[in-house]
C-alpha cells in the first residue's frame, strides 16, 4: 500500500545522499543536452513504470537528459522544502504521495506555475485530466502540478479463504461486506485487515459508503453529526467486539497479514496486486461494494508531480511533464502497472478494458473521491486529527464523544469558525 502512504510492496528505495540531493542549480555544456534532475518516493510494484517513462523520454529525443532519483517519501518531505527555497533542490519532483501538499509549496512560493498547458503531444493536455486531479493543483487560477499517477482502491479478497467460508463470490454491498467480514473470522484468519496509520486512508470509504463524511463543504469537521458517527459505529463494534481486524496496524503491516493469508480481504490500490500475486495469494479484485444509498464510492489517489520555481529549465521541466503524461505514456504505464489511465480519453481503451486487473480499478474512476481535497492543512488534519480519532474509537473510546473532540481539532487545524 502506498504511502504516507508509502508502504507498498516491492522494490527497495534507494536513499540519495550528497551530491544524488541537488538539481536546480545543475546545467549542461552548450553542445550537450540540457540536464533535468527527478526526485520521487515511488519504490511499489508500480516503480518500475516510472523508470521506464524516464528511460523512454531520454530516447525520444537529444535535447535534454533526465535523471530521476528515488528516496523514501520521508526523506523527500525533509529536504525538498529547503532545497527547493534555496535553488539548490531538483527541477522536478513528487513532493510526497499527498496531493494537498502542493498548497504549502504555492505559499512559499517555491512551485512553478504550469503555462505549457494545451492540446497537442507537446503540451499538458489538462482538459483530459480527471477533473478532480486539475481542480487539485490549481490555486488562485493557476496549475502548480500534474498527476503523476492516479489510482483507486479496490477490494482484494482470497478467494481460497472464501470458498473455506462457503462464500461463492465478493461482497457487492455494505450488509454483504459486514457479514462476510465477520464470518470470515475464524481461527486465527481475520476477515478484513484494516490500517490507521502510515497508509493510504481506508476509513473514509467505510465512512462515505453509508453517508458518513470527514469534512463538510466549508472545511469544518462532519465526524460529530449523526451521520458520520452512524457511519463508522457499525465498523467500530466489528473491530472491537468481533475482531474482524487487528487494531494500530500501518499500511506495511496491513498488507502483510493479506500476504501471509492471514485476512481474508484488504482494501488497497494497484500497486499491491504484483505482491499478493508473487506471496501465492489465491487473488480476487473486486469494485469497492455499494453504498447504502446505492451509490458507488471509493479514494482516489494521486501523488502530484511539480517544477521548482528556481530551475533554470521551465521549459524542458514542462515538456517533460507533457511527455509523463501524454495519451501514449499513459497507456503505457496502465498496460505495465496495473494503474487506471489519469486521462479520461483512454477509458474506453479496449486493452486496458480487456486486462482483469487494470479493468476494475479503472471502472471506478468516475465513482472516486479524492481525501480531504484542497482541505487547509489537510496533511496535519489527517495526522493530528483523523488518525487519532481513529485509533482511539477502536480501542476503547466512544465514537460520539471522541467525534466531539477530534472535530474541535480538526476545526482548529482548518480554521473553520462555524
Amino acid at each position: 500500500m502506498k504511502k504516507k502512504k508509502s508502504v507498498a510492496i516491492g522494490a527497495i528505495a534507494l536513499l540519495a545522499a550528497g551530491a544524488g540531493l541537488t538539481g536546480c542549480s545543475s546545467s549542461s555544456s552548450s553542445s550537450g543536452p540540457v540536464d533535468l534532475t527527478v526526485w520521487t518516493g515511488f519504490t511499489g510494484g508500480d516503480a518500475p513504470g516510472y523508470k521506464q517513462i524516464v528511460k523512454d523520454f531520454n530516447a525520444s529525443q537529444s535535447k535534454v537528459k533526465v535523471t530521476m532519483t528515488v528516496q523514501p517519501w520521508d526523506t523527500i518531505q525533509q529536504k525538498l522544502p529547503s532545497a527547493w527555497l534555496t535553488g539548490t533542490g531538483p527541477d522536478i519532483a513528487a513532493p510526497a504521495p499527498d496531493p494537498n501538499v502542493i498548497a504549502q509549496y504555492v505559499k512559499t512560493n517555491s512551485v512553478l506555475p504550469l503555462t505549457a498547458t494545451g492540446s497537442g503531444d507537446t503540451k499538458i493536455n489538462t482538459s483530459k485530466f480527471a477533473s478532480a486531479l486539475t481542480k487539485e493543483f490549481t490555486y488562485n487560477g493557476k496549475l502548480y502540478a500534474v498527476p503523476a499517477n492516479y489510482a483507486t482502491l479496490s477490494l482484494y479478497y482470497n478467494k481460497k479463504l472464501f470458498k473455506a467460508a462457503g462464500i461463492a463470490s465478493a461482497p457487492t454491498t455494505v450488509a454483504e461486506f459486514q457479514a462476510d467480514a465477520k464470518k470470515l473470522t475464524t481461527g486465527g484468519t481475520y476477515g478484513l485487515s484494516l490500517a490507521d496509520n502510515n497508509t493510504i486512508q481506508m476509513w473514509p470509504i467505510l465512512q462515505w459508503l453509508s453517508g458518513g463524511e470527514v469534512t463538510d463543504s466549508k472545511n469544518c469537521s462532519a465526524l460529530q453529526t449523526q451521520a458520520s458517527i452512524d457511519s463508522l459505529q457499525p465498523w467500530v463494534t466489528l473491530v472491537k467486539d468481533d475482531k474482524i481486524s487487528p487494531v494500530g496496524q500501518s499500511g506495511a503491516e496491513a498488507d502483510s497479514l493479506f500476504s501471509a493469508g492471514k485476512a481474508a480481504m484488504e482494501i488497497n490500490g494497484p500497486w499491491a496486486a504484483p505482491g499478493y500475486k508473487s506471496a501465492g495469494i489465491d487473488l480476487g479484485i473486486a469494485k469497492i461494494p455499494v453504498g447504502d444509498d446505492g451509490t458507488n464510492v471509493t479514494l482516489g489517489s494521486t501523488a502530484p508531480l511539480a517544477i521548482s520555481a528556481k530551475t533554470k529549465h521551465p521549459t524542458e521541466a514542462q515538456q517533460f511533464l507533457a511527455y509523463w503524461t501524454s495519451k501514449s505514456t499513459q497507456l503505457k504505464f496502465s498496460k505495465s502497472t496495473g494503474f487506471p489511465p489519469l486521462r479520461t480519453d483512454l477509458s474506453d481503451n479496449a486493452t486496458l478494458k480487456a486486462d482483469p486487473t487494470v479493468s476494475v480499478f479503472a471502472s471506478q474512476v468516475p465513482d472516486a473521491r479524492l481525501y480531504l481535497p484542497q482541505v487547509p492543512s489537510a496533511t496535519q488534519v489527517d495526522a493530528n486529527g483523523y488518525v487519532p480519532f481513529i485509533q482511539k474509537v477502536t480501542r476503547d473510546g466512544d465514537v460520539s464523544a471522541d467525534a466531539t473532540s477530534a472535530a474541535a481539532t480538526i476545526n482548529q487545524l482548518t480554521g473553520c469558525s462555524s
